[in-house]
């Protein structure tokens, strides 16, 4: 019941942010807004105090190998069904295949990992790897789908997105300073504390403002049976996957166990949506499917807790 618990916070703002959404009291641009402090200034000042005080070393072990496993083995499948199923393009299913397996590791991941496992070093681990082996493959597949793009500008573009990241260069340079055993003057410590503790409350009060739908000018039609299918694989599929190889292939067990399992049950990133967008790929189908897996994700994180927890 303990671990259960800690998700009652995680619902309760989650639900404030909804609301907040539904009744327009922050403004129509607030989802954007608060999304880019946490983006920008609040999870990277987590992340940085976090990783310079808790060394990563000896956690990309069997779970991370688990993650990874699950993750090429799910988003391969969606990127097939997309392919060969439903006969999309190649940047249809380049997204299809990151929305079956990209979970949301920055906005709730986080959250998720300071509120139920009382550490962040592990998610921090899977947000190194997506952003830099899985994302330049997400965006390089984009970039030859986008065949009007000059060659040259998609290869600059590829190589520097993790140099574009804040999150990315707050887990770098935390992991880094933890490795060496150095600390943050106490000046930076305290004011990087400070902005962290904002990060996870803005993030989920954010994520319920995100479950809000709004009119979009993207008026491609529904496709719901695609979308089914994503949240399928995505918040059942990955995590069982993951159960079985990090369980059964690799021996791993209690808490490792549990949190490398947590975050493959993590709903599909807002990037996928962002990716589509900013390639010319429809809008529709990647927005619907990460609402529908977050909202799906209360349930099934709930039972990874109640079952391994």
């Amino acid at each position: 019941m303990g671990v259960l618990a800690a998700f009652v916070p995680i619902w309760a703002l989650t639900a404030v942010g909804y609301v907040a959404g539904r009744t327009g009291v922050l403004g129509l641009g607030a989802v954007d807004v608060l999304g880019r402090f946490v983006f920008y200034v609040a999870m990277p000042a987590a992340l940085l105090d976090t990783l310079s005080r808790r060394p990563v070393a000896g956690l990309a072990g069997a779970g991370v190998a688990a993650f990874v496993g699950a993750t090429v083995v799910v988003g391969a499948v969606g990127f097939g069904v997309a392919r060969w199923v439903f006969r999309r393009s190649l940047g249809e299913q380049t997204i299809a295949g990151m929305a079956a397996g990209y979970v949301n590791a920055g906005n709730l991941g986080i959250p998720v990992a300071v509120q139920v496992l009382g550490d962040a070093s592990f998610i921090a681990v899977v947000l190194l790897i997506q952003t830099t082996i899985l994302t330049p493959v997400i965006l390089g597949t984009l970039d030859l789908a986008r065949v009007e793009e000059a060659q040259g500008r998609a290869w600059r573009r590829l190589v520097t997105v993790p140099l574009r990241s804040p999150v990315m260069l707050a887990c770098v340079a935390g992991v880094a300073l933890g490795a060496a055993g150095l600390k943050l003057p106490p000046l930076l410590a305290g004011v990087a504390a400070l902005l962290g503790d904002a990060a996870v409350p803005s993030a989920l009060v954010a994520l319920g403002l995100s479950l809000v739908r709004t009119n979009d000018p993207d008026q491609a039609p529904a496709r719901p049976v695609e979308v089914a299918l994503s949240v399928v694989l995505k918040s059942c599929v990955q995590p069982l996957v993951c159960f079985l190889l990090a369980r059964y292939v690799l021996g791993l067990h209690g808490a490792g166990l549990f949190a490398t399992v947590l975050c493959a049950a993590l709903p599909t990133a807002q990037n996928t949506f962002v990716f589509a967008r900013a390639y010319g790929v429809d809008g529709r189908f990647p927005r619907d499917a990460v609402v529908a897996s977050t909202a799906v994700s209360m349930v099934t994180l709930t039972v990874v807790a109640v079952l391994l927890g």
